[in-house]
């Protein structure tokens, strides 16, 4: 039977995770972020409120794009240490 199309084993970071983690992140944390921003600038035009909140939300989402990229390097050396330590699982051999 063939490998199920929806799993992975990537070697390293896994950058499906990462870019789905840093959008629902994004999502989720960045549209507060703009609104509260946006309650300290006068914003007279929908142009100017466009602009703020892409310029905002771009902000947001690159520092996210960061962090969980770099949380998902971190987890993949801290597994990978262990596999050092402790050597290959025998029960992966079966």
């Amino acid at each position: 039977m063939p490998e199920r199309v929806d799993s992975t084993d990537p070697d390293g970071v896994d950058f499906g995770w990462v870019m789905q983690t840093t959008f629902v992140i994004t999502i989720v944390v960045g549209a507060p972020v703009v609104a509260i921003a946006s309650t300290a600038v006068t914003l007279p035009t929908w142009t100017a409120m466009a602009s703020f909140a892409v310029r905002v939300g771009a902000l947001v989402w690159f520092v996210t794009a960061v962090a969980v990229y770099l949380y998902a390097r971190r987890q993949e050396r801290q597994e990978s240490d262990v596999d050092i330590e402790t050597g290959p699982d025998p029960a992966e051999n079966d």
